[in-house]
């Protein structure tokens, strides 16, 4: 569900898992030596492991798919990829565990959303079981791998390519929006593609943040959450927020797809609000000579400290670069630039203006994880310094 030790500021600890294939594979044993390969082993483990995790499942789901791998895991829920027995279908189930307030809290707040929505660019929500201390809910299975890992694998990449993605992101957004549900967590891993064929679609994901209103019929929200380098300043400052912030967040995952750098970065969270609260961002270094004025025209619309002055998700569908598809602009292949500097973020090494902490993710969702009340509390105490 994009890029680094992705570090999420959540509002609470639980946060639902994400949904997608962790590359686990069925592998062959290369060795021929008497004792199992390195890879039986992680195959009997792996076994092992989803015996365990279907000996507790609910004979009402065992019922009507078979268990085929665990994918995924969260403070309070599990990710199971299945095949649905009378189809041979696959997707994914994600058992959330509601004995815990917070537990029960995060699983509402899922399904409210995930139960109004119907959107091609939308994960989609198949079916839901509910026991005394567990929700099964079945969802669409993206099989295609995360946004920036199709990037670096594939050999070509153009502005063209980049509207693509973009156009399917904030149709999914405007739909969104129009249902006054704001996602308030969108960066590239929550970006996943369908299947792994060159023509799929992009499957927006992850709405353990997502807002859609309150009781009183609120839509103004206060809640510091998100993850960090995609926070819209508002949001810093403490502010009542509108889904202006997801707009925001479009614009920075504008600027990384099209370049493999953050427009805002640094290890220290102190230096990186700084940085956000200020919006300032430059177009230097590879490949940002041969990106088209028109694209960045697009970012800039989005990155800007007031909120109000943002484009809406329907005027970025009608942003010149993206109603001609970037017909204008060069057709220089950018793979080459963008991987690299997507590379640099995962060498501990680097000290390239993208090589943030939390961007490894791209590439390695194991290091991965959600903040806790804990974190919060540390990520809010420097913030009074900047204001």
């Amino acid at each position: 569900m994009g890029c680094g030790a992705s570090r999420k500021v959540v509002p609470e600890p639980p946060a639902p898992a994400r949904v997608k294939l962790d590359g686990q594979g069925q592998g062959r044993v290369r060795g021929a030596g008497p004792g199992p390969g390195p890879e039986a082993a992680v195959q009997a483990a792996q076994r092992m492991q989803v015996a365990r995790f279907r000996a507790k499942f609910d004979p009402r789901v065992l019922a009507r798919y078979d268990i085929k791998a665990l994918i995924g895991t969260g403070s309070f829920s599990r990710v199971v990829r299945v095949e649905q027995k009378t189809t041979k279908k696959p997707f994914a189930i994600k058992v959330m565990e509601t004995r815990e307030r917070e537990g029960r809290e995060a699983c509402e707040s899922e399904l409210h959303v995930l139960r109004r929505v119907s959107h091609r660019y939308i994960v989609q929500l198949i079916e839901i079981f509910e026991d005394q201390d567990r929700v099964y809910i079945v969802m669409e299975l993206a099989t295609g791998g995360e946004l920036f890992d199709r990037l670096i694998a594939q050999g070509s990449f153009t502005e063209q390519d980049a509207v693509r993605i973009l156009q399917m992101v904030a149709d999914g957004i405007k739909y969104l929006h129009a249902l006054r549900i704001t996602h308030r967590d969108l960066k590239p891993e929550n970006l996943l593609y369908y299947h792994p064929g060159a023509e799929s679609k992009i499957l927006i994901t992850d709405f353990g943040l997502a807002h859609s209103g309150n009781k009183s019929g609120d839509w103004m929200m206060k809640t510091l959450c998100g993850t960090p380098e995609y926070i819209a300043p508002e949001i810093l400052l403490r502010k009542p927020y509108t889904s202006a912030v997801d707009m925001w967040a479009l614009g920075v995952i504008t600027f990384v797809l099209l370049s493999g750098f953050l427009p805002f970065d640094d290890e220290s969270h102190t230096r990186l609000y700084r940085k956000i609260l200020k919006g300032k961002y430059s177009y230097t270094g590879e490949p940002w000579p041969s990106i088209s004025q028109l694209a960045k025209d697009f970012i800039d619309k989005l990155l800007i400290l007031e909120a109000g002055h943002r484009m809406s998700a329907g005027q970025a569908l009608d942003h010149p670069w993206v109603i001609t598809m970037a017909a204008g602009s060069s057709m220089k292949n950018l793979h080459r630039a963008i991987s690299r500097n997507l590379m640099r973020r995962v060498s501990p090494h680097s000290q390239s203006p993208g090589s943030a902490q939390s961007s490894k993710s791209c590439n390695s969702h194991k290091s991965r994880h959600r903040w806790n009340k804990r974190n919060l509390r540390i990520a809010e105490s420097p913030l009074s310094a900047l204001l």
